[in-house]
């Protein structure tokens, strides 16, 4: 339907002028609203210096201006850069740098990390949300200051829309290349299930974004109901009682959620009882859902079809779903998998050499989408690492059922997943080897029952040094979900003859008896 992300806007502001697109914090625009906004931004960036293939920074909370930055650098072909908002200054220093950010958008509460970080970057001009800076007015008056530009859309679909931030497995984070064409593929999928029991979306459908918008779940789902013309809610954090409010009062009908969310709700909804009855269809991702909270959700949301959804920031998020029928309150093995492919996408299971194994057998999990980047910027060997003959090397081990039921084992990078955030130890390790205690050290990731994963750090030190004090030099240097947990002091860490550190080993302790590495 849209050749590029850009025509999303106009084609709705033709159609549906009067029809609500975005609403947060009491402010509601429709699409022609949105376009008109959308217009003059792009005018507004024009006068900051911005062209096609140049990268716009946003640090900042989930805010309706993020869908006014977003749409306007669509329209010009550039590159919109969501950095983690949880980064410290160092951290976003480095994205700063890497992406060649030359203006961002940000907000008050930001603003010492960003002043932090701009004094080694080429960041040139910030515009805030929530108030004037640097002889310029708040972003919002910034942009209805400038007349709207009508000239025609100069992205095309295969320019790079988004680059999203991952965590790096050598301590550094990697900027995923998304294009409008695979962004749009992402977007097309739920329309071409068939034989579920998930519905087209409806004239009154009304989708919540509760996650981040620097995560692509977050950016992509915000999408996905502008693509399909219906109102998009957006709230500044996945807080619970927020959510559980704009659900009851909005009525919400679509939406996605991490389990650990869908628990914190069930929690809340004991002592604050709410209809969330509107909900129609719940999404949800980063880990499994226990049966425990399966069964509560089901009580908290009586209405609502439960789909999985597994994928990566590389593959324009999911590429697996697990069907409503398949969510059983009794319980059943294939609630223990992440789903079957979509329509269109290829799932692999190989071993070491890239031999494809047979149903059952475990290995690293290969994934063909149309969704799947471009690249990585600016890192030509680690994109010919992760993306080999059109196939996108997960780093994940899983294996395949007899009816290409995805079910995840292990992780072959040893990655940490907590909260639904991905941890690479690499980037905790950098930070901990600073200290001048540390003679050795190593991070893993060991089960917690809240957030699926928690960090722990193991060390092998040179001096006296407390728990304590390694957690907080750490909190300084790298964002607060990625610092440890715990640390446990050891004499030496095992190695294999070529020294590469035996993590398996530090792991099992914490994982013996689980039928899976991950939870």
């Amino acid at each position: 339907m849209f050749e590029t992300l850009a025509d999303i806007v106009p084609h709705f502001a033709a159609t549906r002028p009067g029809r609500t697109a975005v609403r947060a914090d009491g402010a509601s625009w429709s699409f022609a609203d949105l376009h008109d906004r959308e217009r003059r931004a792009v005018t507004a960036l024009k006068a900051l210096g911005v062209r096609k293939g140049d990268r716009v920074g946003w640090l900042a909370l989930n805010h309706i201006e993020y869908v006014t930055l977003m749409c306007a650098c669509f329209r010009m072909g550039v590159v919109m850069v969501a950095i983690n908002a949880r980064l410290v200054a160092r951290e976003i220093a480095y994205v700063l740098g890497d992406a060649g950010i030359n203006v961002l958008v940000s907000e008050t509460a930001f603003l010492p990390l960003v002043t932090e970080a701009q004094a080694t970057t080429g960041l040139a001009s910030v515009l805030l949300l929530d108030a004037p800076h640097d002889g310029r007015p708040a972003f919002a008056d910034f942009v209805m200051g400038h007349a709207p530009d009508d000239v025609p859309i100069a992205a095309g679909p295969d320019d790079i829309a988004i680059q999203m931030y991952t965590s790096g497995t050598t301590g550094f984070p990697k900027g995923a290349l998304l294009s409008h064409r695979q962004l749009l593929s992402a977007l097309a999928k739920p329309d071409r299930l068939e034989g579920t029991a998930l519905a087209p979306w409806q004239d009154d459908d009304v989708s919540l974004v509760a996650m981040p918008v620097f995560h692509v779940s977050g950016s992509l789902w915000l999408l996905m109901g502008m693509a399909r013309g219906a109102p998009s809610v957006i709230l500044p954090r996945p807080d619970i009682a927020t959510i559980v409010t704009a659900i009851a009062q909005q009525r919400i009908t679509r939406l996605v959620l991490v389990p650990a969310v869908m628990l914190a709700i069930c929690q809340y909804l004991e002592t604050a009882p709410a209809d969330l009855s509107s909900v129609r269809e719940l999404y949800y991702g980063a880990s499994p859902i226990p049966l425990d909270v399966l069964r509560r959700s089901i009580v908290a949301f009586p209405r609502a079809l439960f789909v999985q959804v597994y994928g990566a920031t590389e593959t324009s998020a999911s590429v697996t779903w697990l069907p409503p029928e398949d969510h059983d309150p009794a319980g059943n093995d294939r609630m223990r998998s992440c789903g079957k492919p979509y329509p269109g996408d290829r799932i692999r299971i190989v071993d070491d050499h890239g031999n494809d194994l047979p149903p059952g057998a475990v290995g690293e999990i290969l994934i063909s989408s149309p969704g799947n980047m471009t690249g990585y910027h600016n890192k030509p060997e680690a994109t010919a690492k992760a993306l080999i003959d059109g196939w996108y090397h997960s780093g994940d081990a899983g294996y395949l059922d007899a009816d290409g039921y995805l079910y995840i084992h292990d992780r072959v990078k040893d990655m940490i997943v907590s909260g639904a955030e991905n941890i690479y130890p690499a980037e905790v390790e950098n930070a901990l080897h600073e200290h001048p205690a540390v003679a050795d050290c190593a991070v893993i990731g060991v089960p917690d029952d809240k957030w699926g994963e928690a960090v722990k750090a193991i060390v092998v030190k040179k001096a006296e040094v407390t728990p304590e004090e390694l957690i907080a030099f750490a909190r300084a240097r790298i964002a607060g979900y990625k610092v440890p947990k715990s640390v446990d002091f050891i004499d030496v860490l095992p190695r294999n003859p070529s020294g590469k550190i035996l993590k398996k080993d530090l792991r099992e302790p914490w994982w013996a008896g689980r039928e899976r590495k991950v939870n």
